[in-house]
C-alpha cells in the first residue's frame, strides 16, 4: 500500500468525522437558539402545514431569490441543480451493485458539473463587479468560491482532460467504507480534485455555506403568522412567565 493512498484515506476518514460532528453541533446549536418573538417575513402563511410548504418552496426553488433578482437566481439555480446531479453522478462510486436511478444519471451528471461551475464563476463575477457585494465581500468569500471552482473545473478535467482508472477509484472509496484501504490512482487531477473536496468537508461546519441547514431554522420563514389569534411565547421563558404570574 503507497503512503500516498493512506495518506488520503486518513484525509477522507477526517473530514468525514469534521463534517457530520461540526454538522450536528451546529444543528444541535440552531434548534436551540431562542426564538421569543414572532418574525416571519409577510405574507406569511397562517398554519404549520403552510409554513412548512414555504421553506420547501424556498429550499426547492429559491422564491424568495426569485422575487428578488432574477439573474442572481439564474447562476444559484445553476450552480445548486448542478451540483445536486454531479453529487448523485458520484454516488456510484460508494455502491457495489449501482441503483439503476444512478446509472440513468450518470449522462446528466456531466453537464451538471458544468452548470455548476457557470453558475459559481456568475456568482462570482456579482461579487466582483456590483460595488455593493463587493463591499461586504470578504476574502473567505473569494477563498470558498475558488475552492468550489476548483472542485468543479478538476472533476471535469478528468472527464474530458487527463482520464483517470475509475475503476480503482471506486475500488479505494469502498475499501475506505469496509475499513480496508485500496490503491488510489496517483494521477494529480484526480489527487487535486479529491483534496479539494477533502477541504471543502473540513471548513463546511465553519463557513457560510452553513445555511444549507440553517434555512429549515430560519424564523423569518418557518414561523406561522397567528401573533393575533395566540400569544407566543418561547419555551426558555415559559418558567419565567409563570413565576410571574404566581
Amino acid at each position: 500500500m503507497s503512503t500516498l493512498s493512506v495518506i488520503y484515506a486518513l484525509l477522507f476518514y477526517s473530514a468525514t468525522a469534521l463534517l457530520v460532528v461540526g454538522l450536528a453541533l451546529r444543528i444541535k446549536l440552531y434548534a436551540s437558539t431562542p426564538t421569543p418573538l414572532k418574525i416571519p417575513t409577510m405574507p406569511a402563511p397562517l398554519t404549520k402545514s403552510g409554513a412548512a410548504f414555504r421553506v420547501f418552496r424556498e429550499v426547492a426553488f429559491f422564491e424568495s431569490l426569485f422575487k428578488s433578482n432574477r439573474w442572481i437566481w439564474i447562476f444559484a439555480v445553476l450552480f445548486h441543480a448542478g451540483l445536486a446531479l454531479a453529487l448523485l453522478r458520484h454516488v456510484r462510486y460508494f455502491q457495489a451493485d449501482v441503483w439503476l436511478v444512478i446509472e440513468l444519471v450518470q449522462p446528466f451528471g456531466i453537464y451538471g458539473g458544468m452548470a455548476m461551475v457557470a453558475g459559481l464563476l456568475g456568482l462570482w463575477a456579482r461579487r466582483v463587479v456590483q460595488e455593493r457585494i463587493r463591499y461586504i465581500t470578504g476574502p473567505s468569500d473569494h477563498l470558498m468560491l475558488a475552492l468550489l471552482v476548483l472542485i468543479g473545473f478538476s472533476g471535469l478535467m478528468l472527464k474530458f482532460v487527463n482520464h483517470t482508472d475509475i475503476i480503482q477509484v471506486k475500488a479505494f472509496f469502498l475499501g475506505l467504507l469496509r475499513l480496508n484501504i485500496q490503491e488510489l490512482p496517483a494521477d494529480l487531477p484526480l489527487l487535486v480534485h479529491l483534496g479539494a473536496v477533502a477541504t471543502l468537508m473540513i471548513v463546511f461546519p465553519f463557513s457560510k455555506l452553513l445555511h444549507v441547514p440553517g434555512v429549515f431554522f430560519s424564523p423569518s420563514r418557518n414561523q406561522v403568522d397567528d401573533a393575533r389569534d395566540k400569544r407566543h411565547l418561547a419555551p426558555w421563558a415559559a418558567h419565567m412567565d409563570a413565576d410571574r404570574e404566581v
